[in-house]
């Protein structure tokens, strides 16, 4: 790459052009940068955190490459990033228009779509940890319907050609649900509900995949100054993430008989799982708009960092392996000075110009 020119490390080809200053804005930055983090973790021999599902539903650590997670080597030529694009291969899976994901990668030479990778960059700590010991910290991830879309999609990928297996997972009794947007007729059959997603997810553990990547960027407490190792990269698989709101809701459904987000969650996943064992498609605006439950639909649910704090807790949530040093290296031929800084962790770079000393 020039090192005249604006440009992330490691981004050579994408539908971004980050010479141009609306490349820069904040819904760019935060999708584009965690790309190029993740690329340079790479070149550091490092791997990103992985967060995974084991056969006693517990979510535990591991590690997975760059080049896996993105589908190529980060180096290679044939890797192209395209960004807020829809994932083709699973258009088939759903009627209608398959929303778009925060980034697809690509084999520029074949054309073919790698990996659906939805991101959240996210500070730690967050209000509900900041006054805590820093191996309390936690950061908080506001998950968007789309997420659950995609999620869906991610399970019944894996049935399309053997929809009968799939069928024989769901009991009968949820075609006694006589009007679905109607909590108090779902209600009683929420646990039946989360028992069948965790049998489904049981019979395909070994094909879980990343779904979701969480760069966290740390600061000293609540304050607006880094911490000096402030980046690192975690990513869950879809199995791990379902299991984060599933757990949630299972605490929620002894506590009260109130459809929260997380509930609401759950039940727009089994509709869409269960549409797809009867049609072997799902209708997945149909579902979002209609199981509303008197709930904005703008997000599908947020937990904190007292929630997440647990399933990520380890050396790196810790002490994040890049320093702060290192953006430097990450943000490239001036970029910094394109930002528009409308959020706390652009805002930082751009007003810190001696990072880039």
């Amino acid at each position: 790459m020039d090192e005249n020119k604006s440009g992330l490390y490691g981004i050579k080809y994408s539908n971004r052009d980050f010479s141009q200053k609306n490349s820069w804005g904040k819904n760019q930055f935060n999708s584009s940068f965690p790309a190029s983090l993740s690329a340079y973790l790479h070149s550091k021999n490092f791997e990103n955190i992985y967060l995974t599902l084991n056969r006693d539903l517990k979510v535990v650590h591991s590690k997975i490459s760059t080049s896996d997670f993105f589908g190529l080597d980060p180096n290679s030529k044939d890797l192209f990033y395209s960004f807020e694009s829809a994932y083709t291969p699973y258009e088939q899976l759903l009627v209608g228009h398959l929303p778009r994901v925060d980034l697809v990668t690509q084999s520029k030479n074949s054309c073919q779509a790698l990996k659906p990778i939805e991101i959240k960059l996210t500070a730690l700590p967050d209000n509900t940890t900041c006054k805590l010991n820093e191996d309390k910290y936690g950061t908080e991830i506001v998950i968007r319907p789309d997420t659950i879309i995609y999620l869906a999609c991610s399970i019944v990928f894996n049935f399309k050609d053997s929809l009968s297996d799939f069928k024989s997972h769901f009991s009968k009794d949820f075609a006694k649900i006589s009007d679905w947007t109607e909590g108090t007729s779902v209600w009683a059959y929420l646990p039946q509900m989360i028992e069948t997603i965790d049998i489904i997810t049981l019979s395909i553990l070994d094909k879980q995949e990343p779904i979701l990547m969480q760069p966290i960027w740390k600061t000293q407490g609540k304050s607006p100054t880094l911490s000096e190792n402030c980046l690192d990269v975690f990513v869950w698989s879809n199995f791990a993430f379902t299991q984060l709101f599933l757990d949630v809701a299972r605490g929620e459904l002894s506590s009260n008989n109130r459809i929260t987000r997380q509930i609401r969650t759950i039940i727009w996943l089994f509709k869409m799982l269960y549409d797809f064992s009867e049609n072997g498609q799902f209708n997945h605006a149909k579902i979002i708009d209609e199981l509303s439950y008197n709930t904005k639909n703008d997000k599908a649910f947020a937990v904190s960092g007292m929630v997440t704090h647990p399933y990520m807790t380890c050396d790196e949530l810790t002490n994040p392996r890049i320093t702060k040093e290192e953006i430097k290296n990450i943000i490239l031929g001036g970029g910094q000075n394109l930002l528009s800084p409308e959020r706390r962790f652009d805002a930082i770079i751009y007003n810190s110009p001696d990072l880039f000393e």
